[in-house]
């Protein structure tokens, strides 16, 4: 074997799992399947599945098992350690033949990676595959990223197509960018000294549960198992991005440090005005842009722009609230810098705990022209709350404080422009009650906070907060009509004082309207209420149709 074979042969062996290959987008329409998708006009790419010969076949279902039993093994280590404690296993006579058969084990399991790098070497597609794959690391050309994007592979070996340092403008430190943080409470330095002393156990346990199952019951979507499930639908979500839509992957690294898995989606030529809008999509805490709510303003003729979260599929690190953000600030440097749409064309869409992330970017990139809020709340403290033990009040509260501090309604009325609320009239999951209770519903929250901060509480408040609060109970739309009815609420009234408002005072919220009128706020109120948010009589988990995604109310 001549030494560049034995180059190729090692770049098999360690080379990423090829899943599909995709039909260059180049080749002929005569020397390929190609159809047209009826809701976006894409031309379809018909690709085929990687055929790994027998070789590689087999080995790959060895390392796959092995890989699946060593993360089962890593989330349980602490029970097996704990049993093996209690009988007796941690002393040098037991250990020494257990590192043994670890050894022999890890030896095994190289050899049949070799073995695998033998039938990839012997498999011409594979050899193509990886020859670009290493020329593109080398040079990333258009023609070799081009190139590259006809292969559907492990992404982790993807190389980085955009970094945060590339902005040389912005100075974004390294540990990440500003979050909102809760108040200090102040107290004298000698009090301050013994009570960090005092909390230094309440602030271990803090930090050992939020790293630990807190982080992983908040965002399910983490954790490797779950992913190793879900990895045949991943797939075939990102089969259809790519070949029916003409998706394109991107990854980019956040100031953090972390690999974010990207695709765009691009109707500027074939969509209108529609087109040259980007919907940038927030995920929810188990959801993919694979097979997430990216669908809903894609199938409605958008451009789009679809992430996951640290930790999820392609994507590395965790999701800890920094790295949400740092995560999502590079995706919009990416729209921005990269794929070249201005600030007016952005409209941020987030479904459930994406609603973190879409508030911060909207706090932080404020000249934005849209954000749409679909089944999210104001706070993750009351909803972790609900389903830990009482008992656990003081704990949960300082842990979630500390670190997984989902602050939305505080984020959101940083943000001037035009807001859309979507409220599940049965959603189960960010209800503090049940999903009967459609007052429990912690997105009633979420309005109120944005409709006292923007009105200053003049109208939200006493009688028009009472108004709101009833409109909020009703569990369905001719219920919603029939209070609007009653309460006699004039549209174009509504509308001609805020326009009235708007031209005499000409500056950002919060207003002062209201603060003079002795009738009519609880009427005002309501037509706020009914402008910013707007029910969907489905479960939290349900996806958005299309024809039910709409642009936000602006005055």
């Amino acid at each position: 074997m001549s030494v560049p074979q034995l180059v190729l042969w090692f770049r098999c062996v360690f080379g990423p799992k090829l899943q599909r290959i995709h039909r260059q987008p180049e080749q002929n329409p005569a020397e390929r399947n190609v159809t047209t998708h009826a809701a976006g006009g894409v031309r379809e790419r018909q690709g085929l599945p990687y055929q790994p010969r027998s070789l590689e076949r087999h080995t790959e279902s060895i390392l796959s098992w092995a890989s699946f039993l060593w993360s089962v093994s890593y989330y349980t280590s602490p029970l097996v350690a704990f049993y093996l404690y209690r009988k007796g296993y941690f002393c040098m006579s037991k250990l020494v033949p257990v590192g043994q058969y670890a050894a022999t084990l890890i030896i095994i399991l190289f050899g049949v990676a070799c073995l695998r790098g033998i039938g990839r070497w012997t498999n011409p597609e594979y050899v193509q595959f990886i020859t670009i794959l290493e020329e593109t690391k080398k040079s990333q050309t258009p023609e070799n990223k081009k190139r590259l994007a006809c292969y559907n592979f492990d992404f982790h070996h993807w190389p980085v197509d955009f970094s945060w340092e590339k902005v040389s403008s912005r100075k974004t430190k390294t540990n990440g960018v500003s979050l909102l943080k809760p108040e200090p409470k102040y107290r004298g330095s000698a009090d301050s000294m013994l009570s960090s002393v005092s909390k230094l156990p309440c602030q271990i346990v803090s930090y050992l549960i939020a790293h630990s199952f807190g982080r992983r019951m908040l965002y399910p979507g983490s954790f490797y198992p779950l992913q190793k499930a879900m990895m045949p639908m991943l797939i075939q979500g990102q089969i259809r991005l790519v070949e029916e839509f003409g998706g394109q992957r991107a990854k980019l690294l956040a100031c953090d440090g972390n690999e974010i898995d990207t695709i765009f989606v691009d109707r500027r030529k074939i969509q209108g005005e529609r087109g040259k809008k980007i919907v940038i999509c927030c995920e929810g805490n188990a959801g993919f842009y694979e097979i997430g709510c990216m669908n809903t303003p894609l199938e409605a003729g958008y451009s789009v722009l679809g992430w996951n979260h640290p930790g999820f599929a392609g994507s590395t690190g965790v999701p800890f609230p920094q790295n949400e953000a740092n995560a999502m600030d590079v995706v919009m440097q990416y729209a921005l810098n990269e794929l070249g749409f201005q600030l007016d064309d952005i409209i941020i869409y987030a479904w459930s705990i994406g609603g973190f992330t879409a508030t911060w970017a909207a706090m932080s990139y404020p000249e934005v022209s849209a954000l749409v809020l679909d089944a999210s709340f104001d706070d993750l403290l009351p909803l972790a709350l609900k389903v830990m033990p009482e008992s656990w009040r003081s704990l949960v509260t300082r842990t979630v404080r500390q670190y997984l501090n989902l602050n939305n309604a505080e984020q959101l009325c940083k943000y001037q422009g035009p807001v859309l609320l979507i409220r599940r009239t049965k959603d189960e999951i960010i209800t503090t009650t049940g999903p009967e209770d459609i007052t429990s519903n912690r997105g009633n929250d979420l309005l109120l906070r944005l409709l006292q901060f923007r009105s200053v509480s003049k109208v939200v408040t006493g009688e028009g907060m009472q108004a709101v609060r009833e409109w909020l109970s009703a569990s369905n739309s001719v219920e919603e009509a029939s209070l609007y009815s009653a309460y006699e609420v004039d549209d174009e009234w509504c509308t001609s004082v805020l326009q009235s408002y708007q031209a005499d005072q000409s500056k950002p919220f919060p207003w002062c309207v209201g603060e003079d009128m002795k009738e009519g706020r609880r009427q005002l109120a309501l037509f706020l209420a009914r402008k910013y948010m707007k029910n969907f009589d489905a479960t939290h988990c349900t996806p958005l149709p299309p024809y039910e995604f709409q642009l936000p109310w602006t005055l």
